[in-house]
């Protein structure tokens, strides 16, 4: 194996040179091509000698052909090897700058060190400076393991092919010239190309993907979709393109399953009476509709990214963002619950998003840092759903936290991952709604980087302490609505609105300081109404601007005696 120490000092420009000198000699031996084809036996010359001129020039032909092979394949075999090196040290001179900002210094042997200041801390925030370092230490090991099993094989790809070539074992594959030849042989030059990480991490994630080529990338989404579009770690764009190759595909499975079971059940007398394949065909259906609707979604203006599809499960999955994960100041990450699906609320909740995005960046323009915004609607998860069956006899009932759980299983890689796939971290909120408030919940009782939360309409958070949602303190808020019976089940931990250490704002209507007049939001879905007093509060506090918000017992926006720059909606 090599070691980190081997590739820190890695240069491709040796690899360049070597290519440039490979280019001029595969040249000049294409250039006796010619000379090969006149050398051949005179015209009425017969017998033992012209026998054996003729044999010894075939023998050289295939011997030339053989060389050139050879050559071919180590020519490409040493381009690909450079632009995997260049790749390789772009991604070990980020993860050397992650390392650098944090105080860490990463040894030869791949170990990280703490090197941070031993300073006083804040009693208030030692978790969080912990919780913090604890986070870019595990970054940082898992890209240099990325990092040194990218090289390994990049090594060990090249090593074998100039064996080959030193031992004359690539073949020519019966060319019968020598511009066949090196055709042949720069087929079997090629460097593999390394699969993402099994089970891998966010930050394995990203560390595999930073250390291809370009031409790796644009391969990997032409060929393998699959391995990038779902991938947590690698940027919302690349995900984007994998996965908008993937409908397609996913599509043609689908309606070759629909057509099995359409005829399986055509020639059954009693239908699917005795088998599920009618429960089955409902489901297909309802995934076709899924991807309509992800179609249509993705169609709406203004840019928007699929983050991720997913046919495995008893129903679609899928999340979209408004506007770009990659570059933008501000990012949110949007749960829903109960009643969710692909089919029937992606559309409905994109809206949502794309009008939260805009009012977030109106307030940043008047009165934050003129920042971006990115929100995303994640339907990642079986959401649990409103009927008999769904109540009594699913594993992901309402009734019960499974789905929850497995829900915040996913969520908490996903939102890692959007912090993974950048050099510099966005400030990042988590929104969670109904049933989506416990999964969120749950999601960031890991480490996520979250920086914001804010839970509405919730059944319970999945905890009765605040200090186990691992955010900042005091960046957990609440909202509830009046007449919103859900908001006061306390089902899955203690009521949030009695939660101490999380925010309360407000859903009532208001006048804000500057005579923009917001509407209240009244029940259990109506938080994020256009121009409401809940959706300002969502806006604010994605735009890291939780200090506007509009609090429940009269403080926060409605205190401010004047704003600079006045406006209306």
């Amino acid at each position: 194996m090599v070691a980190y120490g081997d590739i820190r000092k890695w240069q491709s420009g040796p690899l360049d040179t070597a290519v440039g000198d490979l280019n001029k000699r595969c040249d000049e031996l294409l250039g006796l091509s010619d000379e090969l084809a006149a050398s051949g036996t005179p015209q009425g010359w017969t017998g033992n000698s012209a026998d054996a001129a003729r044999t010894q020039r075939e023998d050289l032909n295939n011997r030339m052909e053989r060389l050139v092979a050879g050559v071919a394949a180590v020519r490409r075999a040493m381009g690909e090897a450079a632009d995997s090196v260049e790749a390789l040290g772009h991604a070990v001179r980020e993860t050397e700058d992650i390392a650098q900002r944090n105080h860490f210094v990463i040894a030869d042997d791949g170990g990280i060190v703490d090197n941070a200041p031993q300073t006083a801390h804040d009693p208030a925030h030692i978790d969080e400076y912990f919780r913090d370092r604890e986070r870019v230490q595990t970054e940082l090991a898992d890209r240099v393991e990325q990092a040194i099993r990218r090289g390994t094989d990049v090594d060990n790809d090249l090593a074998a092919i100039l064996s080959r070539a030193e031992r004359g074992e690539v073949d020519d594959q019966g060319a019968t010239t020598l511009q066949a030849a090196a055709a042949a042989g720069a087929k079997q030059g090629g460097l593999s190309t390394i699969e993402p990480p099994k089970n891998g991490t966010p930050w394995d994630n990203a560390g595999w993907w930073d250390s291809l080529s370009d031409a790796e990338r644009t391969r990997i989404i032409a060929e393998h979709p699959a391995w990038a579009g779902n991938l947590d770690g690698v940027p919302g764009s690349a995900r984007d393109e994998a996965n908008r190759n993937r409908i397609d595909d996913e599509r043609a499975k689908l309606e070759a399953r629909k057509r099995e079971l359409e005829a399986d059940l055509d020639d059954n007398w009693f239908g699917g009476l005795f088998t599920d394949a009618d429960a089955e065909l409902d489901q297909v259906n309802a995934k076709l509709e899924s991807l309509d609707k992800i179609e249509s979604t993705l169609a709406q203006p203004g840019e928007r990214q699929l983050l991720l599809l997913d046919m495995s499960g008893e129903r679609a999955e899928a999340a979209i963002a408004n506007g770009n994960i990659d570059t933008a100041d501000h990012v949110a990450v949007f749960t829903p619950g109960l009643t969710s699906t692909v089919n029937g609320s992606l559309d409905g909740y994109d809206q949502s998003m794309a009008d939260l995005r805009h009012r977030s960046e109106e307030e940043l323009a008047r009165y934050g840092d003129g920042g971006k915004v990115a929100t995303v609607t994640w339907i990642g998860y079986q959401a649990p759903q409103l009927s008999a069956h769904g109540l009594l006899f699913d594993d992901n009932t309402v009734l019960d936290d499974h789905s929850a759980e497995e829900g915040a299983r996913k969520l908490a890689p996903f939102l890692n991952g959007i912090d993974a796939a950048r050099a510099t971290d966005p400030h990042m909120t988590a929104l969670g709604h109904s049933y989506g408030s416990t999964t969120t919940g749950i999601a960031l009782r890991q480490n996520t980087g979250v920086d914001n939360a804010v839970f509405y309409g919730s059944p319970g958070l999945g905890t009765n302490n605040a200090d186990e949602i691992n955010v900042p303190t005091g960046s957990s808020y609440y909202i509830e609505a009046r007449n919103d019976a859900v908001g006061d089940f306390g089902y899955f931990g203690i009521d949030p609105s009695h939660m101490d250490g999380v925010n309360h704002v407000s859903a009532k209507g208001t006048t804000l300081p500057d005579g923009r007049h917001l509407s209240e939001s009244t029940g259990h879905s109506a938080y994020m109404a256009d121009k409401s007093t809940s959706q300002y509060n969502l806006s604010v506090v994605v735009g890291g601007m939780p200090e506007r918000a509009v609090r429940d017992d009269g403080k926060g926006a409605g205190d401010i005696l004047s704003w600079p720059i006045p406006g209306t909606y």
